[in-house]
């Protein structure tokens, strides 16, 4: 049974790459120099991998390919798959392989759980309280270096969505643009000019005023209501009245995010999904 979560694709050469730094990370120049003293080589192990608290499991599948990394032939049963939500003291995985390899993989294989699962919770808890109403949740850029492709994916086990995953597949103008580049008109219409028939535009604006320029110009796809007020927001809603599409963004927690979606917005980004999800705790029990 696939590991990952139904409706979310993580591409294995990501997983790969990940593992791979993290297990060198960890490893170092001389191996686990503790499961090399103390157990015997050829030793067979079991543990099972459980959640401690409730909460929206992601990243199973990469704590699998870590303790295949280590040993080819381990045995894992994995319980359930990404995007499930768990009670504490639930089974998540059982694996059987050489002690050595499961001691040595298990730090690893959980960072990764507990983080990405954190992130997951965090994403569905926001889906939670926004849905009474049509907008949908985002992450941001703002993710660890060298963990946004493995971070975008536990948003989207968690029920959230993706905004840009890099600098290259969607144009977003922010304010520093617009101040370069001499105004809104300005920067819109280089933004046009440059832009191929399938990449979309999106422009940040900060007032009602910057609102209706976009508008007048016509050549955004979207618009960002950067740190809006609630009430402004709905303001900006009645301005745009469906001819763009709403993104409001700009330090939404879980406290705000139902009276930001209740203005009328399309999509809510947070960059709290990312960067400050705490961690799910979940461990390792070994049955020898």
């Amino acid at each position: 049974m696939s590991l990952l979560c139904p409706n979310a694709f993580l591409s294995p050469l990501a997983i790969d790459e990940a593992v791979t730094r993290a297990l060198a990370e960890d490893l170092g120049r001389a191996g686990d120099v503790t499961s090399i003293a103390t157990i015997p080589e050829g030793t067979r192990g079991s543990a099972v991998m459980k959640a401690r608290e409730a909460g929206v499991i992601a990243g199973l599948a990469v704590a699998e390919a870590v303790f295949r990394k280590l040993d080819p032939s381990v045995e894992i049963t994995g319980h359930l798959r990404d995007g499930a939500a768990v009670q504490a003291k639930t089974v998540l995985m059982s694996i059987s392989g050489d002690a050595r390899a499961l001691l040595s993989a298990e730090r690893t294989a959980l960072n990764f759980v507990g983080h990405l699962s954190g992130i997951a919770s965090a994403t569905a808890e926001f889906v939670r309280l926004v849905a009474h109403t049509k907008a949908r949740v985002c992450c941001t850029r703002k993710t660890t270096p060298g963990l946004r492709a493995l971070q975008k994916y536990a948003v989207r086990c968690g029920g959230g969505f993706n905004h840009r995953f890099g600098l290259d597949d969607a144009i977003l103008i922010k304010d520093n643009h617009i101040a370069v580049a001499g105004g809104v008109r300005a920067v819109l219409e280089r933004a046009k000019a440059a832009a191929g028939h399938l990449v979309k535009i999106e422009i940040e604006v900060d007032t009602l005023e910057q609102l209706k320029t976009v508008l007048e110009v016509g050549l955004a796809d979207a618009v960002l209501l950067d740190n809006m007020s609630p009430a402004t927001m709905k303001q900006a809603v009645a301005v745009v009245a469906g001819r763009l599409v709403i993104e409001a963004s700009g330090g939404i927690t879980h406290e705000s995010a139902a009276a930001i979606a209740e203005s009328g917005v399309d999509y809510l980004s947070s960059g709290a999904i990312t960067h400050s999800s705490a961690n799910l705790d979940v461990g390792l029990d070994i049955e020898i």
